[in-house]
């Protein structure tokens, strides 16, 4: 039991309040650390398949030290034209992944969730814990990873083998830079969407910040800008090896890393006070009932279409996906050859906002949708065709604002760009249908910062479709460059054919009754 001290501890009681003090700040600043360890422990061991995430661990480390290593390995490497001119866009690179690292952010409204946020409701934790596990999180996205890899991997090849650890280091230091940056910037956005006003001023600043980059784009200017930021200095510090420089580079990268790391828990504290007004508009509307549709598969399909639109994930990833990289063609007046690309990458990232866990749409409500006196096969094509309509739209909206400064096309491309966005539609739908009726997901996608699976398996999925889709763009792209029409037309046919198939068996799998029980009592979970 505790007692008051004696007059011979005068020094110690005097000193005792300050320290205590002390302590008491250190262990609060220390629980959130300590939380998020909680949760990534409990994360790791819920998973299905241990070996495979293990596995999957494995790869995508060895796909980086290969990523920073080999290409510094390759003949020419650090001594040619080419690897100087390489090393001349890291700096571009660097900011372009800050860019990525914002808007990636942003779009999901803060970062993704370490802890679901229902079982947030029953295991509550803190903003800060909250902040620090969104930010483990942001590496577990392909297009992160994509863009660390490219960034690692240029570099490598333009230096070479020389100090090459020394520039990795500060190159990987800025990706944490930037990521923690990145999160700074979207809790403050969504603190801010969450005020009165918010969405307005939201809206606001993203439309100026997009004019503001058009401009840059169109007046010459975007150069300029680019070498005025800081990455130029950092790689210039780095390229020297160990020395003062280097030094100076990596204690300023660790300091700005640290600040935003602790600077993000004030905007993410503040965003958690205040209602997700989006997500609280969509509960709390109304909506005039409309006439009845003329048959069973209409009703089906527009209650799927009212279930994406609704769900505030889904409408920003696809508005993000959509215009997004046809603003970035429009700035930079791409060719065909390379806007041919574009559609593979919306379509594979549309798909990942529900496709590949496509029934958790319905979340409990697939208890009544499993009740109506509807035919199985009904509801699976209407799924699927309300999925093909979504990727469609994105798809040619991003085209469409391609073709702006892209010129006319030829019949080849015409054709070749036709081919793409319909092979890659049907593709990923039916690659998506058949991951959902093998390995459904119990998730709540009204959240904002909801993914339809698990992080490990969404970085596989991602991986996969970004693999499938860029391949099958590259199949037209080179058909595009003089081919005839009806061969380009004829190449289509066996993709097409394939994923007809594949559609048709998840089809069948679906129809069974045991399948589709464990489909619908696990996303209604």
């Amino acid at each position: 039991m505790p007692t008051a001290p004696s007059s011979t501890e005068a020094t110690t009681a005097a000193t005792a309040p300050m320290a205590q003090g002390a302590a008491d700040l250190l262990s609060r600043l220390w629980r959130p650390v300590v939380d998020t360890g909680h949760l990534v422990r409990f994360r790791a061991r819920s998973v299905r398949r241990p070996r495979a995430v293990r596995i999957g661990w494995g790869v995508l480390l060895l796909i980086t030290l290969t990523a920073a290593i080999a290409p510094a390995l390759w003949s020419g490497a650090g001594s040619t034209s080419r690897a100087t001119d390489t090393l001349t866009l890291v700096p571009t690179f660097m900011a372009g992944f800050l860019v990525l690292a914002v808007v990636s952010a942003v779009a999901s409204g803060g970062g993704r969730e370490l802890l679901p946020h229902e079982q947030a409701v029953a295991f509550p934790v803190s903003p800060t814990t909250d902040h620090l596990g969104a930010l483990l999180m942001a590496p577990l996205n392909i297009a992160w990873l994509l863009q660390a890899w490219v960034l690692l991997g240029a570099a490598a090849f333009g230096r070479g083998t020389e100090h090459l650890v020394w520039l990795q280091v500060v190159l990987v230091l800025w990706l944490v830079l930037a990521t923690a940056f990145a999160q700074v910037v979207a809790w403050t956005m969504e603190a801010i969407r969450r005020t009165r006003h918010g969405t307005w001023i939201y809206r606001g600043v993203v439309g100026a910040t997009g004019l503001g980059a058009v401009w840059l784009q169109l007046s010459g200017n975007l150069g300029p800008f680019l070498d005025a930021l800081p990455t130029a200095r950092l790689l210039l510090a780095a390229l020297g090896g160990f020395g003062l420089p280097w030094l100076a580079a990596v204690a300023v990268e660790l300091a700005l890393i640290v600040a935003a790391v602790v600077l993000g828990a004030w905007p993410a504290t503040q965003a958690a006070r205040r209602l997700p007004r989006d997500e609280q508009k969509v509960e709390s509307s109304t909506h005039q009932a409309r006439p009845n549709p003329a048959g069973a598969f209409a009703m089906l399909a527009r209650i799927d279409r009212a279930s994406v639109w609704r769900a505030v994930p889904m409408r920003r990833g696809l508005a993000v996906l959509a215009i997004g990289p046809g603003l970035v063609a429009l700035a930079g007046a791409l060719p065909w050859d390379t806007v041919m690309i574009l559609p593979g990458l919306v379509v594979s990232g549309g798909v990942l906002l529900f496709g590949v866990n496509a029934w958790s749409l319905d979340g409990r409500g697939g208890l009544w949708r499993e009740s109506l006196p509807v035919d199985p096969a009904l509801v699976f094509r209407a799924r699927s065709w309300v999925m093909a309509e979504w990727l469609l739209a994105a798809a040619m909206v991003t085209v469409v604002l391609a073709s702006l400064r892209a010129g006319a096309p030829t019949a080849s491309q015409a054709a070749s760009l036709v081919c793409i966005v319909v092979v890659i539609v049907v593709q990923v739908v039916a690659v998506a249908m058949s991951w959902s009726a093998r390995r459904p997901f119990a998730v709540n996608l009204r959240s904002a910062r909801a993914t339809p699976a698990p992080p490990i398996v969404m970085v596989g999925y991602s991986a996969r479709l970004a693999t499938s889709t860029t391949l099958t763009a590259m199949v037209f792209s080179t058909l595009s460059r003089g081919a005839a029409v009806e061969v380009i037309v004829l190449f289509a046919v066996p993709f097409l054919c394939w994923s007809v198939v594949r559609w048709q068996r998840a089809a069948r799998r679906w129809a069974r009754a045991s399948d589709r029980a464990m489909v619908v009592t696990t996303v209604a979970a």
